[in-house]
């Protein structure tokens, strides 16, 4: 993490479940509490931000007046009216904070209007997609950022990411960011539901609940800590659970049979196509 992290004062805009990861992994790494601010109109999720010790309003200009960095925390259709309600009042301000947003499939062109202010100027803006597993600090992410973006910027966000996720891919087109939300942002949607029916299907052949569910959350925790720690491509360990003829290769020719490659692909394009499609239905609005 930079030092440059240390010193600056962080703003969120919204304190869901996302935001409270990402200052939960600053908490860890060494941020001051009293750098940090929240705004959320939601007092319940008021409370759980102000348990980790920051400060809290209600107000999103109050909690982002001083700020050098803002993360845009909240729902994609509400972040248009946050946008304009930030830039108009920032008016006074003769420095802007570099704009950090996490509202899937929000352009960066989108988001440039929005924060416009009355005279003319922008903020600098990153998009990232984070996933959930970085509210255990497992997280993956992809940035891209502007032209206008400085290389210390890039590094400022980069490390903001860094207290949450292992993996921080920096994307040369924006476009990019769309596949990093249908690949990694709602993965762990898609892995939970494998997990589902390995549960269902063990049920089934006569296995109990509780015994089918700690099978099936140890063989993939198990499987997810190999394929991370192993130097081996993912493809060579399935090679080396697969003997001929034997168990797992029965399984996997019923997979492939099924059409699982095709199944994977149209999810994550389905997912992709869904961010891009917010993106453009939301610049319109």
């Amino acid at each position: 993490m930079t030092s440059q992290l240390h010193k600056s004062k962080l703003c969120f805009i919204g304190g869901g479940n996302m935001a409270g990861a990402i200052i939960g992994g600053l908490i860890a790494k060494g941020i001051d509490k009293q750098n940090v601010s929240v705004a959320e109109p939601w007092e319940v999720n008021r409370d759980k931000m102000a348990a980790l010790g920051v400060r809290t309003t209600a107000s999103n200009v109050d909690a982002s007046t001083d700020a050098d960095l803002l993360v845009l925390a909240v729902k994609p259709q509400v972040a248009k009216g946050v946008g304009q309600e930030l830039g108009a009042g920032w008016a006074a301000r003769t420095s802007l904070p570099l704009i950090v947003s996490i509202a899937a499939g929000i352009t960066l062109q989108s988001l440039k209007e929005w924060f416009r202010l009355p005279d003319g100027r922008s903020p600098h803006i990153i998009r990232v997609m984070p996933n959930t597993p970085a509210l255990l600090g497992e997280g993956a992410s992809g940035l891209f950022a502007g032209d206008d973006v400085s290389p210390a910027e890039k590094d400022l966000a980069a490390a903001l990411l860094g207290s949450v996720s292992k993996v921080t891919e920096l994307l040369d087109r924006e476009e990019l960011i769309d596949v990093v939300t249908g690949l990694s942002g709602s993965g762990p949607a898609y892995f939970f539901l494998l997990v589902e029916h390995l549960i269902e299907s063990g049920i089934s052949l006569g296995l109990t609940r509780e015994q089918a569910t700690r099978l099936a959350k140890q063989t993939c925790y198990g499987a997810g800590k190999m394929l991370v720690e192993s130097s081996e491509e993912p493809a060579q360990l399935r090679i080396n659970v697969t003997s001929p003829k034997g168990t797992t290769e029965a399984a996997l020719k019923s997979f492939d049979t099924s059409g699982l490659k095709e199944t994977v692909d149209k999810a994550v394009k389905a997912a992709t196509s869904r961010g891009e499609e917010l993106g453009k239905t939301l610049a319109q609005s």
